[in-house]
């Protein structure tokens, strides 16, 4: 009997302790589910003692700071959670992943500043999910991943949110109504509701937009409408408190039939303040690009920086585009960038980029093109295995390799000397004569390169020096290098050049490292036979020490046994009288 009756109290207090309510809450039991109702009740954290049964949970109107990936464990059964009018900063990743059945978070008036990639993870079945008055101003575009397919309800507004995941929101197809007002937001990309046939409300109220994108969608928001499906729902569409500006870009807007809404235009100024549904179809214009500023002609060194401008008007701001010449259309990469402003930089150019460029600037009005002539003054190109340089392939090879005297002929070149001395494996000494008849020269250019390698390297040389100092070179192998003149060509004023002269050189196969290596061992060496004769003459020291030692000792031990028997006298007793001295 009292074994029934322990097993009775225990499972009594395991039932009691199963459905025990968090302290401050209110716990109700309607049939088979459980509400647990904690709101405003100056909670700091989300209470440990919730039943995981629970199927409705409201825990508005607290302090709760954060949500972490314990406050919900095990709800499977959660229908229903809110959250709203908290301090709540942050979510950690994977906070809700045990919500499978949740159908309703609300999120609003908390302190939330975005959304990471795994804020959401495991919300498969949301419909509703309501995150206005944050101060959101990131969401990342993987936040949306698990409940793109169930959610009905995307309430975003009143937040600082200046763009969306739009291609996360083109998958909705779900989706019912999508507030978005009261942000900062300045770009829809185009077709983004395109697929979202039962959208019946969206509200872009208090944006940045200056337009909005065409899409059949917005034909549903017409007074009078017939709807391509037969399930597709009037959408309610809201878009006043933006700065439109009105242009042809927004004319096919223009022409719904709505209701008198109170959208204003911003711009251009001729329109501002004016009610767009009351402005004038024909009034909705665009201004076709005119080109105001462009580079004509431009001549660089090759190798060096190209920078290629055009600037543009037009009604909307044109977009440059640029072609080179060989009709490919330029676009951003490791040597070339494009800027907003219109500006093309070439970073390195090569042979290959003399020629025509053309800046193209487009607009919803038409196009405009300005052609811009690139030329390339190319450096003479070392012949691998040879003293002799490859012939420049642009057409400024007459003015960069040789200068005219007034007869038309060609100037000989002035005897020029270039040698090589002090070669190592890693190292060489470059040195040059150049004759008083050249002409003035701004600054000398060593190009040179491994015979195994096509890659050009270069070295610009103050006008000043005569020798230069070649490191980081490979041991054992053969260089050819050329020492080249810079110069300014009175006849022309252009910037040319002209070799002083080439040779050729093998650098040492021996490594430094190596010699250093003989040199250590050589005075590792030296070292210990120093060390050695000192031990050996420290050996032989003591050896000699120890001889005198030993010999002065015995000495001692002979004076003393031929001493004793004078300095003691037996007595007739048999004892031994010792003498005093001076009785000897």
């Amino acid at each position: 009997m009292a074994k029934v009756f322990c097993s009775l109290l225990l499972l009594g207090s395991t039932v009691m302790t199963a459905t025990a309510c968090p302290k401050y809450c209110v716990c109700q039991n309607l049939s088979e589910s459980l509400g647990t109702l904690c709101p405003s009740k100056g909670l700091l954290f989300v209470p440990h003692e919730i039943d995981r049964r629970t199927v409705e949970l409201r825990l508005g109107g607290n302090y709760i700071i954060r949500i972490t990936q314990q406050d919900f464990v095990n709800m499977t059964s959660l229908v229903d959670l809110t959250l709203s009018r908290n301090t709540i900063s942050s979510i950690q990743p994977f906070s809700f992943v045990d919500l499978e059945t949740l159908r309703s978070l609300h999120l609003d008036s908390n302190r939330l500043t975005e959304l990471g990639p795994d804020a959401l993870r495991g919300l498969v079945n949301l419909q509703h999910l309501i995150l206005n008055n944050n101060q959101l101003g990131h969401i990342s575009k993987e936040s949306f991943d698990d409940l793109l397919l169930t959610l009905e309800d995307l309430d975003l507004s009143y937040n600082n949110l200046q763009s969306v995941p739009w291609e996360a929101i083109r998958k909705m197809l779900s989706l019912h109504q999508l507030s978005l007002d009261h942000n900062l937001i300045s770009h829809i990309s185009e077709g983004t509701f395109t697929d979202l046939d039962k959208l019946a409300r969206l509200d872009l109220t208090s944006n940045r937009l200056q337009k909005l994108p065409p899409d059949p969608i917005f034909a549903r928001s017409q007074t009078t409408v017939v709807l391509s499906t037969p399930y597709a729902p009037v959408l309610s569409l809201s878009f006043s408190g933006n700065p439109l500006h009105c242009n042809c870009e927004v004319l096919w807007l223009r022409r719904l039939k709505r209701e008198d809404d109170m959208e204003t235009c911003a711009s251009p100024p001729n329109l501002k303040g004016r009610y767009f549904w009351y402005v004038r179809e024909e009034e909705f214009v665009c201004e076709p690009p005119l080109i105001t500023q462009h580079t004509h002609k431009l001549l660089v060194l090759e190798g060096q920086t190209a920078s290629l401008r055009c600037k543009a008007v037009g009604d909307p701001m044109p977009y440059i585009h640029w072609v080179a010449p060989d009709d490919r259309l330029i676009s951003n990469s490791s040597r070339a960038t494009i800027y907003e402003n219109g500006t093309l930089d070439i970073m390195i150019t090569t042979s290959r980029d003399y020629g025509t460029f053309t800046c193209i600037a487009s607009n919803a009005a038409g196009e405009s093109t300005a052609s811009i002539e690139l030329s390339i003054i190319q450096l003479p190109h070392l012949s691998n295995g040879t003293n002799r340089t490859s012939q420049p392939k642009s057409r400024l090879s007459d003015i960069t390799s040789s200068t005219k005297t007034s007869k038309g002929e060609t100037k000989p070149q002035p005897e020029q000397v270039v040698s090589v001395s002090e070669v190592t494996s890693v190292s060489a000494l470059v040195k040059w004569v150049v004759s008083k008849t050249a002409p003035k020269v701004k600054m000398y250019q060593l190009q040179y390169n491994c015979s195994d390698d096509e890659v050009l390297i270069y070295r610009m040389i103050p006008l000043a020096s005569r020798a230069f100092v070649v490191n980081n070179l490979m041991p054992g192998m053969q260089y050819d290098l050329c020492v080249l003149a810079i110069w300014d060509d009175t006849a022309t004023t252009l910037t040319a050049t002209n070799i002083v002269g080439c040779v050729q050189f093998v650098t040492r196969v021996d490594y430094p490292r190596c010699q250093s290596l003989h040199r250590q061992f050589l005075g590792g060496t030296m070292i210990l036979v120093i060390g050695g004769v000192i031990v050996a003459t420290l050996l032989v020291f003591i050896v000699i020490l120890m001889v005198r030692y030993k010999t002065r000792l015995a000495v001692r031990r002979w004076d003393v046994t031929t001493r004793v028997p004078s300095l003691a006298v037996d007595r007739t007793d048999g004892s031994t009288h010792q003498l005093k001295q001076g009785q000897i």
